[in-house]
């Protein structure tokens, strides 16, 4: 019997399960370009031009190694537009009714998977180290889930920067010492750039005929789309940035939209570099004296340890998680973040870096775009949207719990044990955005205070009986209650109506 083998834009990795599982000699590679997973949400036109490119070149390289690939691109007159009607029609094509394949990473693919009269069977996806009954055993039983501690269990495990049961340096976290303001530095290396060749140019026409609308800049397109393109990333962020990126990978500059980081998160969430041997890049610079302990580990805490304890929650927490709303946060995404006009330096310069290169670094999504979005109450169901969209590292396992759990702490507590919120002076401190803003960050009420000044203190007091018992957070409620009560009033006043112009679309 033939097994159509179904491999996805985001499994592309010789690697993967379910071609493992298959016989080269009988089974059949299905790949397929489809518009609903190109439209499910407005995905950046990058992202999807990433995907469509990478998917082709990985299609091809697949022949060369045997497999025989029923390959369906987007214009292909006979796509039948989702991945389901795909299977089927394969599966008429080549007289058979199964399918083998590697669990996707959402719950709805997963659920779409299941709803098709043929006989499938679902493999884990073996790429992670923690496999779904491996993050439940270490989850049950505890009141919290922090990765801090699983962090520390995946190190045991891998056997990454230890020296027998003990963390090299004797910390487990150099989070500490990687708290730097950048400056801006000309000879600083970017990543290198996208070498263009016929299938990219072929899928960038493509997605620009075809997606016209979508928010974001197409053109230049800067993504790596094979996998020796990733490596190269890689040798790249090993050489020229993993000595500096511990110090500097909070930082921001407006000018400056890589500084040390790696940008590499796409090409591992694609399947086109492995996390394992990333790490062990990584820790061999330390070995060799490259790259300093605190930089190392960091960059490798965010892999092994965020990474993967983030897919961990999502499978955990189950398909209704991206509905979560433990704050009950009902505004709509201001239009700012699809690039409407705003006052606020450091959102225009977040919001604009991901309109041109559908990257964002994770200070960036997570104290500007996500900070300001908590703070103003926005429906975390549209903040997750937008995430999911404008990124091209996004896909739901790894986007939904970094958006609903610890931007917006929609799911209450899960994944972090307090809110990330904070006024104007964090933004000061690590970026450079508030030298050129029309609000003044040291303002703390007044005409032109920044508005997370303003900001903060309402979300605070509008959550008040939630969290004033946080021991995290109880320092913050003192604070407040030893301000003047015309001071209190009139931060929470002006908040209120900086709130009401954001609703009324009106410029801020």
């Amino acid at each position: 019997m033939v097994n159509l083998v179904l491999v996805l834009g985001d499994q592309l990795s010789e690697n993967l399960s379910a071609l493992a599982e298959a016989d080269k000699a009988t089974d059949i590679v299905v790949m397929a370009e489809v518009a609903s997973e190109a439209s499910y949400v407005p995905h950046h036109p990058k992202k999807i031009a990433f995907t469509f490119a990478a998917m082709r070149k990985f299609a091809a390289h697949l022949q060369e190694c045997g497999w025989r690939v029923a390959y369906t691109r987007l214009d292909d007159p006979g796509n039948a537009g989702s991945l389901p009607a795909e299977l089927l029609r394969r599966a008429e094509e080549f007289d058979t009714d199964l399918v083998l394949a590697t669990e996707p990473g959402e719950w709805r693919l997963i659920a779409a998977l299941h709803e098709i009269p043929l006989r499938l069977t679902l493999l884990e996806d073996t790429r992670f180290l923690c496999t779904h009954a491996q993050f439940e055993a270490w989850a049950e039983g505890r009141k919290a889930l922090r990765m801090e501690y699983f962090y520390r269990e995946i190190r045991r495990k891998t056997g990454l920067l230890m020296e027998g049961d003990k963390p090299v340096g004797g910390k487990w976290n150099f989070d500490h010492d990687n708290r730097k303001p950048a400056s801006g530095d000309l000879f600083r290396k970017p990543p290198p750039k996208a070498q263009d060749d016929d299938i990219l140019e072929h899928v960038l026409d493509l997605v620009e005929s075809r997606f016209p609308d979508n928010f974001g800049t197409l053109r230049p397109f800067q993504f790596q789309t094979d996998r020796a393109g990733a490596l190269c990333a890689l040798d790249h962020f090993i050489t020229h940035a993993l000595p500096d990126f511990g110090a500097y990978q909070d930082a921001m500059l407006a000018d400056d939209p890589y500084l040390y980081h790696a940008v590499i998160g796409l090409y591992l969430n694609a399947g086109l570099l492995e996390p394992l041997e990333v790490c062990e890049r990584a820790a061999q610079a330390y070995g060799q004296g490259h790259a300093p302990l605190n930089s190392v580990e960091g960059f490798i805490r965010q892999i092994i340890g965020w990474r993967e304890f983030i897919r961990g929650v999502y499978f955990l927490e189950g398909p209704d998680y991206t509905s979560r709303n433990a704050l009950g946060h009902n505004r709509a995404l201001p239009a700012l973040y699809w690039g409407g006009d705003t006052q606020m330096n450091c959102l225009k310069h977040a919001v604009g870096q991901t309109r041109d290169l559908a990257y964002a670094h994770h200070i960036q999504r997570l104290m500007v775009t996500g900070n300001f979005a908590l703070l103003a109450g926005v429906d975390p169901a549209h903040v997750h949207e937008w995430y999911l969209a404008v990124y091209a590292d996004a896909y739901e396992w790894v986007e939904a719990p970094n958006v609903i759990g610890m931007s917006q702490f929609a799911d209450g507590g899960v994944v972090g044990s307090k809110p990330y919120v904070s006024s104007g002076a964090y933004i000061d401190r690590m970026s450079d955005y508030c030298a050129g803003c029309h609000y003044r960050v040291k303002d703390k009420t007044g005409p032109r205070a920044c508005p997370f000044n303003l900001l903060y203190w309402h979300f605070l007091i509008r959550h008040r009986e939630r969290f004033a018992g946080n021991p995290r957070m109880a320092q913050m409620y003192r604070t407040f209650d030893r301000m003047d009560e015309a001071r209190r009033t009139t931060v929470l006043a002006e908040a209120d109506g900086f709130l009401r112009k954001l609703d009324a679309g009106k410029l801020v």
